[in-house]
């Protein structure tokens, strides 16, 4: 903690200076101080000195006691609170408990491991098996750290070792082609549904407040579908071509597979119910809006998942991820809503519009995107870069006359899991996958680029005509 002294004091600095600098033209004094603790907040988001969930509070708290956000207590309070009584702070909240069943009830391990037996002779085929294992977990876990990190790769990284393929100088046999194809199959499946990544949901609440736009489950998927059926069916073909494994077949992965599926006895009862709950949880978010909200599809999960047996109340009680991330994204939440209470995000818009006046929608559009996927290389954090810039971008974009909105806004959204293959930073699975040792320091940031800016064209290649026009 000591040799990190500086990454607490840095935000604090900032935050001074801000403080002591006169606001600018058309900006309040209160507005400005507000401005540079949500800064500071965001810088200490991205170097993390304490927990990020504790770093939001403090500055939730300071905010409410120094009177940035309201003149009276009472008023501050209500603020501070705020993001607790979110419906998607609690969304994210229970898709975390709901990803416990897979762990708990086997069933994500029993997916995967069939899917290498059943498709790992060829190690393409064993790339498109990661990639089907991973698309079979994504709809009910919001934490691609959890998904891929988690679940994922402690089962692929028992592969490679069967042909000789060791982290270093044997890597490139197949365990890089494995590890590559699953850190950026993981990025498409976050921006796939709604519930595979945590600042989804966090987005499409700036989405709601900012740009008056509400986005469900079912339209949130649609709208992606053909960008993430062409990113989806080409990645593992893609990865083979741009980062070729030695090795072309792989007749072992399957035999060890089925060696671990006979390890764990037939499907049992906690599994099946658990693959009927999740398909429950699916038929809900996409077909029954009208009749139960999106959040309530999660408590209703969870609350069968108590009753049949595959979790109990200690189990969630214990759960301090899902606890802190309440915590987290609740009060970046409230955070985020302050920059237009006090009408910082107006006087940003106003100003940046002005600057883009004489471009075209498309042209402004399209710059946008682009500015919001690549800056993501000074985040370490996609929760950080969704609380700190989304807000900003949305208020200018539907500021600006002749942008559609919901193309925009959606756009704005599948950037947020697209980007996290950009370095070995940008999202929690990539410090895993980077320090395996499977893939070097320098092809990962090769890759990264490459695969990010492929992923970036098919977004908007595909995106904005069909967003547009189609949908």
């Amino acid at each position: 903690m000591r040799s990190n002294w500086w990454k607490a004091v840095v935000p604090l600095l900032l935050w001074i200076i801000i403080l002591l600098l006169p606001a600018p033209a058309g900006l309040n004094t209160q507005a400005w101080h507000y401005a540079g603790l949500f800064t500071a907040v965001i810088l200490g988001l991205i170097l993390e000195p304490i927990p990020a969930a504790a770093i939001g509070f403090i500055g939730v708290t300071l905010a409410m006691v120094l009177g940035y956000i309201a003149p009276t207590p009472g008023e501050s309070i209500a603020w501070g609170v705020s993001g607790f009584s979110n419906t998607t702070v609690w969304l994210i909240f229970g898709a975390f408990i709901l990803s416990m069943g897979y762990q708990k009830s086997g069933l994500g391990r029993r997916i995967a491991l069939y899917l290498v037996k059943l498709l790992g002779k060829r190690t393409l085929g064993l790339g498109y098996a990661v990639a089907l294992a991973d698309l079979a977990l994504a709809p009910a876990t919001p934490s691609n750290t959890a998904r891929s990190a988690g679940t994922i790769y402690p089962i692929i990284s028992n592969i490679p070792g069967l042909f000789g393929s060791e982290p270093g100088a044997t890597a490139g046999k197949i365990g890089s082609y494995i590890m590559w194809t699953a850190f950026a199959t993981t990025a498409v499946t976050s921006s796939l549904f709604l519930t595979a990544l945590a600042p989804n949901p966090l987005a499409l609440s700036f989405v709601r407040d900012i740009a008056a736009v509400d986005i469900s489950w079912g339209q949130w998927f649609l709208g992606f579908l053909p960008v993430g059926i062409v990113l989806f069916v080409s990645l593992p073909l893609l990865v083979y071509i741009l980062y070729p494994p030695e090795i072309k077949t792989s007749r072992e992965a399957p035999s060890w597979a089925s060696g671990e599926l006979e390890k764990m006895g037939p499907v049992t009862f906690k599994e099946s119910v658990m693959a009927a709950l999740v398909i429950l949880a699916l038929i809900l978010w996409i077909f029954g809006g009208s009749l139960v909200h999106t959040t309530a599809v999660v408590w209703v999960v969870i609350s069968l998942m108590i009753i049949t047996g595959i979790l109990d109340w200690d189990d969630i009680l214990n759960n301090q991820i899902a606890w802190n991330m309440l915590v987290w994204f609740a009060t970046l939440v409230a955070l985020a809503a302050g920059l237009k209470r006090v009408g910082f995000l107006e006087w940003a818009a106003e100003n940046v519009a002005t600057v883009l006046g004489g471009f075209s929608p498309l042209m402004i559009l399209t710059g946008l995107i682009v500015f919001f996927f690549l800056i993501h290389y000074f985040f370490a954090s996609l929760t950080a870069h969704t609380t700190a810039i989304m807000p900003v971008l949305l208020t200018v974009g539907i500021a600006i006359p002749g942008i559609p909105r919901v193309p925009f806004v959606l756009l704005l959204c599948y950037a947020i899991g697209l980007m996290g293959v950009l370095t070995p930073y940008a999202t929690g699975p990539g410090p895993v996958y980077y320090g395996s040792g499977y893939i070097s320091r320098t092809d990962f940031w090769r890759l990264g680029l490459i695969f990010g800016m492929i992923f970036l064209v098919v977004l908007l290649g595909i995106g904005i005509p069909y967003l547009t026009y189609v949908m």
